[in-house]
């Protein structure tokens, strides 16, 4: 039975914000847009089909929180989500937010521009307001 591992790539780019039943909560490090990925925690997974009904459901959920949760933290012109994979095959779901005014609008973010990581101080209150919305559906946070 394999166990569930993070892809390299993703733990390079990202910072855990926390984690959901089914789900980590990662906060991608890329300042010029806020951009979260919901990666389930089941090994050896590359599509959504691939889940059982249950943790289908669950993704389904915990997505549409994520997604809702952003747009009203953010106030979003409009939510970019998607999972696309072909970088990284392990399953995991982008939830961007997006303006109108945002410099890759209204193109896709993926492979635009250079991300621009946060400062320590501005990761910091991002995680702190990413988990303030999420609230208690998130069974485990982060704290660094």
């Amino acid at each position: 039975m394999m166990t569930f591992q993070l892809h390299p790539h993703l733990q390079q780019d990202t910072v855990l914000i926390g984690k959901f039943a089914l789900s980590q909560v990662l906060l991608m490090n890329d300042s010029q847009y806020p951009w979260c990925i919901l990666v389930p925690q089941r090994a050896g997974l590359t599509e959504i089909y691939q889940l059982n009904q249950k943790d289908r459901e669950q993704l389904q959920e915990e997505s549409c929180f994520l997604a809702q949760q952003l747009a009203t933290l953010y106030q979003a012109d409009k939510m970019n989500i998607a999972a696309i994979g072909n970088l990284v095959a392990q399953l995991h779901i982008h939830h961007v937010v997006r303006y109108q005014t945002d410099k890759a609008w209204p193109a896709p973010v993926w492979g635009k521009f250079t991300a621009v990581p946060y400062s320590a101080e501005e990761l910091a209150i991002q995680r702190q307001a990413v988990q303030a919305v999420l609230g208690d559906l998130l069974v485990a946070r982060s704290q660094d």
